[in-house]
This record gives C-alpha cells, sequence and structure tokens, in this order.
C-alpha cells in the first residue's frame, strides 16, 4: 500500500512540474521562435564574451536578434532584441548601449537592462524575451 501512495505522489509530483517558467509565456506581443546557438569562445569573434561586463549581438537568431551578455566567466544572460510591449515592426528592434537597449518606436522609447531583461523604469511592463545560457568549457549554448 505504501508502494502505490508513493507512486502516486511521485507521478502527481513530476506531472506539476514545468520545464519552463518563464514570464514571457503570457507575452501576447512575441512569439517563441526556435533557437539553438552555440558559441565556441575560442572564436575570435566570440573572444569579447571571456570577460564581464562584455556583451555581443547575434544578428538573425530570435526575432530582432540576440544580445549575450558576460556576468562572470560562468553566468551569462541571452534576450531577444525586439520590444517585448510591441507587436513586431520595423521599429521595434532595439539598440544597445552599455548594458541598456532603447526602442526606437517614438511612442514610448521603451529601456531595458541586458543583465535582468527588466523594463527600467516601469516594472508592470513585459520584460524582454529570454532564452537558457549555459557554459560548457569553451562553449556557450544559447535555446529556447
Amino acid at each position: 500500500m505504501k508502494r502505490i501512495i508513493f507512486s502516486l505522489f511521485l507521478s502527481l509530483t513530476l506531472l506539476s512540474c514545468n520545464k519552463d517558467d518563464s514570464p514571457n509565456d503570457n507575452n501576447p506581443f512575441l512569439l517563441s521562435p526556435i533557437v539553438s546557438v552555440n558559441l565556441n569562445l575560442n572564436l575570435p569573434q566570440y573572444n569579447d564574451l571571456k570577460f564581464p561586463g562584455n556583451s555581443i549581438v547575434l544578428p538573425g537568431e530570435g526575432i530582432r536578434g540576440i544580445v549575450v551578455y558576460c556576468v562572470n566567466s560562468e553566468f551569462y544572460t541571452a534576450f531577444d532584441l525586439s520590444d517585448p510591449n510591441h507587436v513586431p515592426s520595423s521599429c521595434s528592434g532595439m539598440t544597445i548601449s552599455g548594458i541598456e537597449t532603447t526602442c526606437p518606436c517614438t511612442s514610448d522609447s521603451n529601456k531595458y537592462d541586458i543583465v535582468t531583461g527588466q523594463h527600467r523604469s516601469n516594472p508592470d511592463l513585459y520584460p524582454m524575451q529570454q532564452y537558457r545560457s549555459i557554459r560548457t568549457g569553451d562553449n556557450i549554448q544559447i535555446t529556447n
């Protein structure tokens, strides 16, 4: 009887787990494109990612490109450069300045932090769409 109860409890626990509890799941503006990118830090175009505080942009990935930021030698963030509070359009691709991205749409000039993905002044707005970034040896895998 104990085995049946334990098996039932274990089954319910495993079924209730969600692989990704991303805050972007409810964003009506952005889709989740399939992203699977491997960055080899031994290649010169990714050398900046070996040093904390540096970032690179991966154009052509995600919706409007992906920015990858090196927090420290083990932790990286990766966010889509499409403003999460706009339907993708000609002006929704954001530009980077330091650790901040800015939407060029003149209606609002949204600004986001590329370390956290949060809006700079209004936490009630959607955060930037985040991708998983895992460093294994000299490779960083960016996926969703």
